[in-house]
């Protein structure tokens, strides 16, 4: 535990075995992996279907909470986190999406012209193995299998057509051309199972002599002398440990994490690091700032069209699907049931889509599985039915990631500070509007469709607003933290330099600048291509 590595990647999420990978291709650099959760052994991560319960346990979950958001009447919101090697994208929906054109040309006017739409378009596509080929967009050949859904649902034939009638196009490809319209997301999954980047970038390359992967292993602090980061202290069961790195020192611990560690290193911002009596390294107020996350909320339908997961929520049901794939890879379990999808924009004068719909066969489990001849709680729906969430894509909100004490195993505070401007409330109702107008068109209609939240009680705007503010969530998207800038007051630099420190980058969605018009583990697997091309560059 006392040997020296050349690199060493602390956080083995999606960004984190990305660049594992491409920093241990060089057979002379010994590499570094550490995760403070433990390796993917477990089935249950490789079967879609169990997203759910990833997502809502404490099972391979850091189970964070916010604060009491304002925004939300006082509410504290959840927000689940991988704990285990893959990090997130072992937990998450696994849906590929990637953003707009328009969403990397703004980070190019910030002054990060590397970043543009052109300059990132070959670090999507590096990564890739797209199922229908390459093409202008798409990659071939690459780790991550990226593949459209094998479960059909005649409800996501519906929701295509309810876009159609209520006035938008369709769109074959999110990830091509053009972002805007109604269609099917593509996912990462291969031959019914997840393939998140441990099972994508790790499981085939450990036996690469030259990379260590470290798991259960809870990074304490960087150690910066003399102005360059020298090495880590890892705590690894009850023993802590100093590992020194003779080239750079990556944190991929994602939007929550990557700016705690900054902070628990000294390197923030000084007054604040003072009051928890740590000694600042590095003035740096912009870590743990910009903090900005993708709010959702729900329109649900009951209907009579049987097609949906309702059956599934039978616990009998529900266990033996998840067994077939497990010793198969087929059945209901080996998809994530989100396949139906849309970009829309708020209002004609948007440039870009700046909202998101995710679509699925089914309402909500509110009332936990169905157990067999047990009667539904009451006023509990129980029955066939169908959901579309629309968020915001680009909100204006900004919150903030901060210690909350110099203990390293402490919850950090978390305030997102949701529907913080007009133009935030504004947006999220125009939203909720326009899924109504599209969940009430005759393609759903001929199913004996009605709406059961909001509700046909709530009309007005004020209702509207009264009811995101009551019931939305997030999509799980937090980044920003540690942003990306040319400005002397950024946390990382074009090439994602930590400010002030030599040897250290950070290289997660929490560089984000802004948060992109997508689901964002592709962008942050984009992100760790080009970390890795920097870095390689100037080995």
């Amino acid at each position: 535990m006392t040997k020296g590595y050349d690199y060493i990647v602390v956080g083995g999420g999606s960004a984190g075995c990305v660049l594992a990978n491409r920093l241990s291709a060089d057979p002379a650099a010994q590499v570094l992996l550490i995760e403070a959760g433990s390796r993917d052994w477990n089935p249950l991560i490789h079967v879609p279907l169990m997203t759910a319960y990833f997502m809502q346990s404490r099972f391979h979950n850091w189970a964070y909470q916010t604060e009491p958001e304002p925004g939300l009447g006082g509410r504290r919101i959840a927000w689940p986190r991988g704990r285990v090697l893959g990090g997130s994208s072992s937990i998450n929906g696994m849906v590929y999406t990637r953003g707009n054109r328009g969403d990397y040309d703004h980070w190019a006017q910030l002054g990060l012209r590397d970043w543009s739409y052109e300059r990132v378009l070959p670090f999507f596509k590096r990564s890739e193995n797209f199922a229908d080929g390459a093409n202008d967009y798409h990659g071939s050949g690459g780790e991550l299998p990226v593949t459209r859904s094998q479960i059909p649902y005649v409800l996501y034939d519906a929701f295509v057509e309810a876009g159609v009638q209520a006035g938008f196009k369709r769109n074959p490809d999110f990830n091509g051309e053009q972002q805007e319209g109604f269609g099917r997301y593509h996912f990462t999954i291969r031959d019914g199972k997840r393939m998140s980047t441990a099972r994508s970038f790790i499981t085939p390359i450990l036996a690469r002599p030259n990379l260590t992967v470290l798991t259960h292993a809870h990074i304490l602090r960087v150690i910066v002398a003399k102005g360059r980061a020298t090495g880590i202290e890892v705590k690894v069961g009850r023993q802590i440990y100093t590992i020194g790195a003779a080239r750079e020192i990556v944190l991929s611990c994602g939007a929550i994490t990557s700016p705690t560690v900054l902070m628990q290193s000294g390197i923030g911002a000084a007054d604040e690091l003072r009051q928890h009596g740590i000694k600042a390294v590095v003035d740096l107020p912009a870590v743990g700032k910009n903090l900005q996350d993708h709010l959702t909320v729900r329109v649900s339908h009951a209907c009579e069209e049987p097609d949906s997961l309702y059956d599934l929520r039978r616990i009998d049901r529900a266990g033996f699907a998840v067994l077939r794939n497990i010793l198969t890879g087929k059945g209901p379990a080996s998809a994530w049931p989100l396949e139906g999808g849309a970009f829309l924009k708020s209002r004609p004068d948007v440039s870009e889509p700046d909202l998101q719909v995710h679509f699925f066969p089914g309402i909500p489990v509110t009332t936990g599985p169905r157990i067999p001849f047990r009667k539904p709680a009451p006023g509990a729906h129980d029955g066939y039915g169908f959901t579309g969430t629309i968020c915001q894509l680009r909100p204006e909100s900004r919150g903030d990631i901060a210690l909350r004490s110099a203990d390293p195993f402490a919850p950090p505070v978390i305030r997102a500070n949701y529907l913080a401007t007009a133009a935030d409330r504004e947006t999220m109702r125009a939203g909720v509007k326009i899924l109504r107008d599209v969940l009430a068109q005759r393609a759903f209609a001929k199913m004996n469709s009605r709406e059961i939240a909001p509700g046909p009680a709530i009309k007005s705007d004020a209702e509207i607003d009264a009811f995101v503010v009551a019931n939305a969530g997030t999509v799980y998207h937090p980044v920003g933290t540690c942003r990306m800038g040319i400005d002397a007051a950024s946390v990382v630099d074009e090439q994602l330099r930590v400010r002030g420190v030599e040897g250290l980058r950070v290289s997660d969605a929490s560089i984000m600048p802004t948060l992109v018009s997508a689901n964002t583990n592709a962008p942050t697997i984009m992100i760790a291509e080009k970390t890795a091309d920097y870095m390689l560059k100037t080995a």
